[in-house]
């Protein structure tokens, strides 16, 4: 090949690569700026979690029926506690799709689920969360995606606390467009409601302050 074609191919596989990144870019910049963007709340991905320094936990339990009791009461109370339409400020009602996070925490082995290692709780990475967004099996979706990937949930005498990172995805790619981790302290009455409200709360935060926070780094 002459160095002038090498060349030709050179810049039309950085344009190429160029207008990609570009088009990622533009769809959150989209998002962030027209309230109309549709939004599909994907669920919560419990695959990376790790419940620390709860030996009274059951394991069995959490991976046979707490972590799909989890998923269900966000969805079931989408329109009284977790206004996810209202935290990222959409106009219309956001679509719902957790049966690929339902299929994906089905195949979470318990015996992976207990930690005593307090480092578990701040350990994932922006390569882990894009593993796990392409992990999912979305069936060939479009438009954007929201999935709470959990990190750990750590459990102290006074206070215990909740790491997720809060994750928007072009679903059609498969691509993380953001990804935010946040940490809360986790509150209620049971199992489920105690570590739910991780998601709870942090919706609270986005509504409040987040948004505007992500907006003005994304939508700009």
């Amino acid at each position: 090949m002459k160095r002038t074609q090498k060349l030709n191919l050179l810049v039309a596989l950085f344009m190429l690569f160029a207008s990609t990144g570009h088009s990622f870019a533009q769809t959150l910049q989209n998002f962030f700026n027209d309230k109309s963007t549709p939004l599909t709340y994907l669920g919560i991905d419990y695959t990376k979690n790790r419940l620390i320094n709860d030996p009274g936990g059951n394991a069995s339990d959490i991976q046979a029926r707490l972590y799909n009791s989890m998923n269900d009461v966000v969805v079931t109370e989408m329109g009284k506690n977790y206004n996810i339409a209202g935290a990222f400020n959409r106009d219309g009602d956001v679509g719902v799709d957790i049966s690929a996070v339902t299929e994906k925490n089905g195949k979470i082995k318990a015996a992976d689920i207990m930690s005593s290692t307090q480092s578990d709780f701040n350990r994932l990475t922006e390569t882990d969360i894009a593993a796990c967004v392409k992990a999912l099996d979305l069936k060939s979706k479009n438009g954007i995606g929201l999935v709470f990937i959990m990190e750990g949930m750590k459990k102290e005498e006074k206070k215990s606390y909740g790491s997720v990172w809060v994750t928007l995805i072009d679903m059609k790619a498969k691509k993380v467009l953001m990804t935010e981790r946040m940490e809360q302290e986790a509150a209620g009455f049971g199992f489920r409601n105690f570590w739910v409200s991780i998601i709870k709360k942090s919706l609270i935060e986005i509504d409040k302050k987040a948004y505007k926070s992500w907006k003005g780094k994304y939508g700009g």
